[in-house]
């Protein structure tokens, strides 16, 4: 697992940039991001590094890549913002392959948003759901 943590972490180091879809931590965890109409999708393959101790995606990783997902979205679609408040449910852990977030938009506002994003498994299968407020930031 060693090899494996110091790979991520030489993958984020090898480049510097700070920006919306290539910054430290999502490098880190190997993120791709990619935009569909009103949609942002992040997805990453799970690695043993980004085990809790029960052996499967640690929540707070999963709950990261959810974030990342509707901040993403609303940055590509209105402007940045901030998260003021977030919730995620846990359907079913995660162990291997792919992990897919899908954001979208619930509600827009003129300053206040409303979004959701929702993990699938490699198989498809949801694994967790969070929504979330955010404002505009000016």
């Amino acid at each position: 697992m060693r090899e494996a943590a110091q790979a991520m972490f030489e993958q984020a180091l090898a480049d510097d940039r700070h920006e919306f879809g290539s910054f430290f931590l999502s490098r880190f965890l190997g993120m791709q991001i990619s935009y569909a109409d009103d949609s942002c999708t992040v997805s990453f393959d799970v690695k043993p590094p980004m085990y809790n101790p029960q052996g499967s995606l640690h929540g707070g990783v999963l709950a990261t890549a959810l974030d990342i997902s509707m901040g993403h979205l609303l940055k590509h679609r209105i402007g940045a913002g901030s998260t003021l408040e977030m919730k995620v449910q846990y359907f079913s852990p995660a162990r291997t392959g792919v992990v897919r977030c899908q954001a979208g938009f619930l509600k827009k506002g003129r300053s206040i948003f409303f979004l959701q994003s929702h993990a699938y498994d490699a198989a498809g299968e949801t694994v967790a759901h969070a929504t979330s407020t955010w404002k505009l930031l000016k």
